[in-house]
């Protein structure tokens, strides 16, 4: 059985994915679908760092700003959709090539997702009226101590990834992560004809790239951005709001901080989060990783792996 082909261009945030995706996508004759869970979510492309209309016009985009901030969406839902999409371009005979930095979300795609028990009703009540009564960053510090490797992986305002992680805890005995491993031990088999490039630079040099594109951000009407959003989904709790940027633009239009101390804040959250992508990635020993621009060589590996010549 011949296994569909799929592209994945991965790698921590701020190091140049989109602009390797739409290169690739040019010379490879393929079409892009995002994988990043910050990407989703509609009035937020410049906060989200979302492909530019230039970009999209270059070459089709799949996934981007579909979803209102006020809604949610799980990571089995959004795979399906991202499956969904893969086949539309495959259709239309282009090569599916899957971006972003969300690493739990390619997995599952990859792999498949392990079944998560539903979780009771009672369950999930109780969990959410103690972030109610305690906040995202007390109920981050106790998913920390059961589960410190998926806490390491998302943000302290975080609250549906938070409270989610919690509630399956109390209702299975297991942690994400258990259920994460679960998932690479039953995939007898793979889905996919995957090859992963990842595009990593020093991280000296991505801090400094980070620290640009949120002054780029700014420059752009980053904060007009939120403001507009926030009047839209007047709910600084709401799931489109937990990403990096989101919260600290939303505590600058609150009145809570400065727009230069949000900055700083912004920058560290993001340069941890980036360290995290990197953890995660390199674990898996089948990413072949490039510079940052080093189009040619991603371009010949991708076209003799099309070809089916193996490295």
């Amino acid at each position: 059985m011949t296994l569909p082909k799929v592209l994945c261009i991965l790698g921590p945030t701020g190091a140049g994915k989109t602009d390797a995706s739409v290169a690739l996508a040019e010379g490879l004759h393929g079409g892009v679908v995002n994988f990043d869970s910050r990407q989703v979510y509609r009035y937020l492309p410049i906060v989200t760092a979302q492909p530019s209309h230039v970009e999209r016009r270059a070459v089709p985009h799949l996934l981007y700003g579909f979803l209102d901030p006020c809604e949610s969406i799980s990571a089995g839902a959004f795979i399906a959709m991202a499956e969904d999409s893969m086949a539309e371009l495959r259709e239309k005979g282009l090569l599916p090539i899957l971006v972003g930095g969300t690493g739990m979300y390619l997995d599952g795609l990859l792999l498949g997702l392990a079944e998560i028990p539903p979780v009771p009703a009672e369950i999930r009540q109780s969990v959410q009226a103690e972030c109610d009564s305690q906040g995202t960053a007390r109920l981050h510090e106790r998913l920390t101590a059961v589960d410190p490797r998926y806490a390491a992986k998302i943000h302290i305002n975080d609250r549906q990834r938070i409270t989610r992680a919690l509630e399956v805890h109390v209702a299975t005995g297991r942690t994400f992560s258990e259920w994460h491993d679960l998932q690479q031990t039953q995939a007898a088999s793979p889905r996919y004809d995957a090859l992963k490039i990842g595009v990593v630079l020093d991280m000296t040099d991505l801090e400094t790239r980070l620290a640009l594109r949120i002054e780029r951000m700014l420059e752009a009407g980053a904060l007009e951005e939120m403001r507009r959003a926030y009047a839209l989904c007047p709910d600084e709790h709401a799931s489109g709001f937990t990403g990096i940027g989101c919260r600290e633009l939303l505590d600058v239009i609150l009145g809570r901080t400065s727009l230069e101390e949000a900055k700083r804040i912004w920058l560290k959250h993001t340069r941890a989060y980036a360290k995290r992508q990197l953890t995660w990635f390199r674990r898996d020993a089948g990413i072949h990783w490039f510079a940052p621009a080093d189009y040619p060589a991603m371009l010949g590996l991708a076209q003799r792996w099309l070809h089916g010549v193996k490295d």
